[in-house]
């Protein structure tokens, strides 16, 4: 049996002192009231209220039931209040894990945006280039960055990202613009953490394996010598996006360009997406389209 069941019921009755008035108050009818708190004296084998024609009030024993009754009522009440001012004013710790280098140009002012409307938000912010496990490290989301490769996750696709080979105008009045893939083999590619570049040709994705002078674990690095024309870098929009606008490098190989590839928000399938996590997700996603 329900231990909750007739306890709405006896409150009402006993604060409203009529069972017709409680039934108004609840909006069901007086002889659900009375069924109900019946039910409640039968099962805690006690008379609870005294009945009169005129009047209903409290046994000794009701008010006892009663005080308890009203303060697990008015903690109920506060929970559910809690969990509304969560959905409206969300508060409490965000853990968010990211790559470095997008983590930190992109992902990182739009955090600091999100907790300026949020005051009582508090953000763990973990960048990295390491896979890090959600569940393990207790991780509410992950920025992922192209395919993703674990099946067990929910993600949200929050905006895309495109590769650019690219070369600095010294670099290309030295040593020219390559037409073909085929002639990469004789350029200074700067290589990153693969042996190979990303394309597409006919509509198929081929993986071209480069060579050149510099190889580096950092974009930063690898951007600095291409528009120090020391070679040809292949990077994402993020990095050289201002750059091609503004002149300094020329793109190359654009018929070749690889698809887009996707930035997602990745969390655990098997926890409930918090309404704040939910709020910071829509959020990315307004603001990387």
């Amino acid at each position: 049996m329900n231990n909750w069941e007739g306890v709405s019921e006896f409150v009402a009755v006993a604060e409203k002192g009529s069972f017709t008035a409680a039934s108004v108050l609840l909006g069901i009818s007086t002889a659900q009231v009375s069924r109900q708190v019946k039910m409640l004296e039968a099962r805690l084998a006690s008379k609870l209220f005294y009945r009169t024609t005129r009047k209903v009030t409290l046994t000794e024993t009701g008010q006892i039931y009663y005080q308890h009754c009203r303060q697990v009522l008015d903690g109920l009440q506060a929970a559910e209040q809690a969990i509304t001012n969560l959905q409206s004013t969300p508060q409490g710790m965000l853990k968010i894990t990211a790559p470095t280098t997008y983590g930190d140009n992109i992902i990182a002012p739009l955090l600091n945006d999100f907790l300026g409307l949020y005051p009582k938000l508090e953000m763990q912010f973990e960048l990295t280039n390491k896979r890090v496990d959600l569940i393990d490290s207790g991780c509410d989301l992950a920025i992922r960055l192209g395919k993703l490769e674990d099946s067990s996750m929910m993600a949200k696709r929050l905006a895309n990202r495109r590769q650019f080979v690219c070369a600095s105008k010294a670099y290309i009045k030295n040593h020219g613009v390559p037409h073909s893939l085929s002639e990469l083999s004789h350029h200074n590619c700067l290589k990153g953490t693969l042996e190979y570049w990303r394309f597409m040709e006919a509509g198929l994705e081929r993986n071209i394996k480069i060579s050149g002078r510099i190889s580096a674990n950092s974009g930063s690095t690898l951007l600095d010598a291409a528009l120090k024309g020391l070679g040809l870098v292949q990077l994402p929009d993020y990095y050289v996006a201002p750059y091609l606008k503004s002149g300094e490098l020329i793109a190359c190989l654009e018929n070749y360009q690889d698809s887009d590839e996707a930035v997602w928000a990745l969390y655990p399938h098997n926890r409930h997406l918090s309404p704040k996590v939910k709020l910071l997700v829509d959020f990315l996603a307004k603001y990387l389209n």
